[in-house]
C-alpha cells in the first residue's frame, strides 16, 4: 500500500475526537472559575451536542465535574495524571513531611505550581492530632494569594511587577501570611530549591496559631532544604 493513501475516516474522526478531547480538558483545567458547555462549545468551535458528549466522557473518566452552578472544572483523575509527572518530587517529601507534622503538631503540605494556580500535591496531618484543619490532596487557590503561592512565585524569575510578598519570600527563605486564602487561618512556607523542577514547589504549613506560624519558619525551611537534598 502506498505511504500516501488516504487515511480511513474512521482513524480520521477518532484523532479529531482525540485533539478536541484534550483542548477541551487543557481549557476547563486553566478556568478558574470553570466552563459552561457554551463556553466549551465557542472554545472548539462546534455544536452545543458535540462539547456536551466530550465532557461527558471526561467528566466519566473522572477528569472534569459538573459543579451545582453548572459549571465544569478539574477533578480528582486530573489530579492524578499531574501526580504521576510528580511522583519522584511525591516520595522525596512524604517522610520529611511525616516528620514536619508530627514535630510541630500541625497539617503541612506539598503545594506545586499547576498553570495560575498553587495546588497541593501531599498533605500529611500529626499522628496525635487535636484540631484537625480541613486541607486535601488537589485542594488549589491562586498562586498570587497565601504562603504557598508567594514561596512558589519567589521561584520564578524576578519581575518589576512581584507583589511584596514575593519580593520578601524570595529574600527571606520563606513566606508567612494571614487570613489570604482561609479567614483566621496563618499560612507558612518554605520554596525547594537547588534542583531543576518539573514544577515550582513549597513546603506549606497551616494554623490558626500566630505564635506557632512564627516559630516554625526554621523547621519549615529545613523541611523545604531536606526534599531538595533527596531530589538532587
Amino acid at each position: 500500500m502506498s505511504e500516501n493513501a488516504a487515511v480511513p475516516a474512521s482513524r480520521t474522526a477518532g484523532s479529531q475526537t482525540l485533539a478536541r478531547g484534550i483542548t477541551v480538558l487543557k481549557a476547563v483545567a486553566s478556568a478558574r472559575e470553570g466552563m459552561t458547555i457554551q463556553d466549551v462549545a465557542d472554545q472548539i468551535g462546534v455544536h452545543r451536542t458535540i462539547a456536551y458528549r466530550i465532557l461527558n466522557t471526561l467528566s466519566d473518566a473522572q477528569l472534569i465535574h459538573k459543579g451545582s452552578d453548572s459549571r465544569y472544572r478539574g477533578a480528582s483523575g486530573l489530579l492524578q495524571l499531574s501526580s504521576a509527572g510528580h511522583s519522584a518530587m511525591r516520595e522525596a517529601a512524604m517522610p520529611v513531611l511525616a516528620e514536619l507534622a508530627n514535630e510541630l503538631g500541625q497539617t503541612v503540605s506539598l503545594i506545586v505550581q499547576e498553570g495560575p494556580d498553587a495546588v497541593a500535591l501531599a498533605v500529611v496531618e500529626p499522628r496525635n492530632r487535636t484540631y484537625r484543619i480541613s486541607f486535601a490532596e488537589g485542594s488549589r487557590h491562586p498562586l498570587n494569594l497565601g504562603a504557598a503561592g508567594h514561596a512558589i512565585s519567589s521561584c520564578l524569575p524576578p519581575s518589576p511587577l512581584d507583589p511584596e510578598g514575593v519580593r520578601l519570600a524570595r529574600a527571606n527563605g520563606y513566606s508567612l501570611t494571614y487570613g489570604e486564602v482561609e479567614p483566621n487561618m496563618y499560612g507558612l512556607a518554605a520554596p525547594l530549591r537547588g534542583v531543576a523542577w518539573e514544577s515550582p514547589a513549597c513546603v506549606n504549613l497551616i494554623t490558626t496559631r500566630k505564635e506557632l506560624a512564627e516559630s516554625a519558619t526554621g523547621a519549615v525551611m529545613a523541611a523545604a532544604a531536606r526534599i531538595s537534598s533527596r531530589m538532587a
